[in-house]
C-alpha cells in the first residue's frame, strides 16, 4: 500500500500487547502472547489483491471487497465450479486519505443472485491468481452464526479466529473494534491480511466501535473514514442513511446493527430508522430478532461503567427492543464474557432479550478482569477470558448458544443455553409495535 514508511515504524512500535489476566479457580491462564502484524506477502506486486471479505447484501447478493496498490478493474469472475466462471460482476473502485497516509485501490463489486448453501469459486479478472471460495447462508434454518468483538491483531487474536475457522459457522457478526488501528493506517492493512483466509469464505457483518472512530479535532474532524471506506455494509438496503447503523436478514433471522457512537436519542436518524425497521419486521419469516451493539447495556463488570454510549443508548433505545421482543442483543467493548437473563428495566423479564457481552475476541488492551461483587442477580455467567460464541439457530423456536474459551489453547465450551424464541412463546409472541 501507498503509506509513509515511518508510519509502518510507528505502527509496529505501538502495538504491544498488555495483558495480565488474574487467575481463575477452575484454571491457570497461559502467558500473554506477542502481538501479531500481518506483512504483505514477499511475492505480491501492486496488483495482488489482498484483504478479501465478503458480506451479504440483500437476499441473493453478496459483496466483495479487495485492496490492490495500482488501479485495477473492479471485475469479479465467478462460478459454482473450480476454474470455471459462468458469471461476471463490475463494481467500484475508491481510495481515501487519512493525515500522510493514502490507501490503496478499494474494490467493491456485488455479486449474485447466488443460489442458497452453495460454495462458490471467484477471481477478479481474468489475469488474477489466486482463486478464491465463499459459501452461501442456507435459505433457512438451521443456521449458524460465529460472534467475537474487539477482535485486533495478537496471538490472541489468531486463536480465535482459528477456534472460527474450525466451528463451521455461516455467517460472522462483529460488534465493533475491528483492527485497533487507532489513527496507525498501516494497521488496517495488516487487520485485513490477517482475517482474509475467513472474511474471503464466509460473509462478515461488522458494525463500529470507539476504536473506528479516528477523529483528530482541527486535523481530522471526519470520524469513520477509514472504517467507511473498507467495510461497506447493507445499510441502503436496509433503508439507512448511514454505514454505522443498518439491518439484513439471512435464513429466517433479521439482524440488527447499531452505532454507539452515532446520535441516538429520540429525534436522531439512527431512532427513528430503528423504530421503522423494527415495525417492518415480519416474524412469520424471522422468527428471530437479533440485535448487535459495540457499547453494552448490560454490564456488572468495572470496565466502561457509566458511559454515555451505553447509558444513554439504553434510555433511549431499550424500550423499542422490549416491545420488538428481540430475542438476543450481542455486545462488544468490556474484554470479558458476560451472559444475563432475559431482562428489561433492570429486573429478569421473560420477555426480556438475553444481553451478551462478548468483547474478547483477542485485542492488544487485554482483559478486563474486574468484576463487581456480589454478581446481580440478572447476571447468570461472567468470566474475563479471550475467546468467541456460536449461535446455532436450529429451528423457528430453539437456538443453542455456547462460548468458547481460548485460553486454553482449545475452544473450551465454558458457557452454553438452549434460547426459546419470544415468538414462539405464548406470553410473549403477542407484539407491542
Amino acid at each position: 500500500m501507498r503509506f509513509q514508511k515511518w508510519w509502518l515504524l510507528v505502527a509496529l512500535a505501538v502495538v504491544v500487547l498488555a495483558v495480565s489476566p488474574e487467575t481463575a479457580d477452575s484454571y491457570e491462564r497461559p502467558l500473554p502472547r506477542e502481538s501479531l502484524v500481518v506483512p504483505l506477502s514477499e511475492d505480491s506486486d501492486a496488483t495482488t489483491p489482498q484483504q478479501v471479505h465478503v458480506s451479504l447484501v440483500g437476499k441473493d447478493r453478496m459483496r466483495i471487497s479487495w485492496i490492490t496498490d495500482d488501479n485495477t478493474p473492479a471485475t469479479v469472475d465467478y462460478g459454482t465450479s473450480p476454474g470455471k466462471y459462468q458469471y461476471s460482476a463490475n463494481g467500484t473502485v475508491s481510495s481515501y486519505e487519512y493525515l500522510t497516509y493514502t490507501s490503496g485501490e478499494i474494490h467493491d463489486v456485488v455479486i449474485g443472485p447466488l443460489d442458497p448453501n452453495t460454495v462458490y469459486y471467484y477471481r477478479f479478472g481474468p489475469d488474477s491468481t489466486p482463486e478464491f471460495s465463499l459459501k452461501t447462508p442456507p435459505a433457512q434454518f438451521p443456521i449458524k452464526f460465529a460472534v467475537s468483538g474487539d477482535l485486533g491483531q495478537s496471538g490472541w487474536t489468531k486463536s480465535t479466529l482459528e477456534h472460527i475457522l474450525q466451528a463451521n459457522y455461516d455467517v460472522l457478526l462483529l460488534p465493533g473494534d475491528l483492527s485497533y488501528a487507532d489513527m496507525m493506517q498501516p494497521l488496517w492493512d495488516s487487520f485485513g491480511r490477517l482475517v482474509e483466509p475467513l472474511a474471503s469464505q464466509r460473509p462478515w457483518m461488522v458494525t463500529q466501535g470507539n476504536h473506528e472512530v479516528e477523529k483528530i479535532p482541527a486535523i481530522h474532524p471526519t470520524p469513520f473514514t477509514s472504517y467507511n471506506a473498507r467495510w461497506h455494509m447493507p445499510f441502503e438496503e436496509s433503508g439507512s442513511s448511514s454505514n454505522l447503523y443498518y439491518s439484513f436478514e439471512v435464513s429466517g433471522v433479521h439482524v440488527v446493527m447499531l452505532g454507539s457512537y452515532t446520535d441516538f436519542g429520540p429525534g436522531s436518524d439512527q431512532y427513528g430508522w430503528l423504530e421503522s425497521d423494527l415495525g417492518k419486521v415480519d416474524r412469520s419469516k424471522t422468527p428471530w430478532l437479533v440485535v448487535i451493539v459495540h457499547a453494552p447495556w448490560y454490564n456488572s463488570n468495572y470496565a466502561h461503567q457509566g458511559e454515555e454510549e451505553s447509558v444513554g443508548m439504553m434510555a433511549a433505545m431499550e424500550g423499542l427492543l422490549y416491545k420488538a421482543r428481540v430475542d438476543v442483543v450481542f455486545a462488544g467493548h468490556v474484554h470479558a464474557y458476560e451472559r444475563f437473563n432475559r431482562v428489561y428495566n433492570q429486573k429478569i423479564d421473560n420477555c426480556g432479550p438475553v444481553y451478551i457481552t462478548i468483547g474478547d475476541g483477542g485485542n492488544r488492551e487485554g482483559l478486563a478482569s474486574k468484576y463487581k461483587e456480589p454478581q446481580p442477580t440478572i447476571s447468570v455467567f461472567r468470566e474475563a477470558s479471550f475467546g468467541h460464541g456460536e449461535l446455532d439457530v436450529i429451528n423457528a423456536s430453539y437456538a443453542m448458544w455456547a462460548w468458547h474459551r481460548n485460553d486454553d489453547d482449545e475452544a473450551v465450551q465454558s458457557d452454553s443455553i438452549w434460547l426459546r424464541s419470544l415468538t414462539s412463546d405464548p406470553t410473549c409472541n403477542k407484539l407491542d409495535i
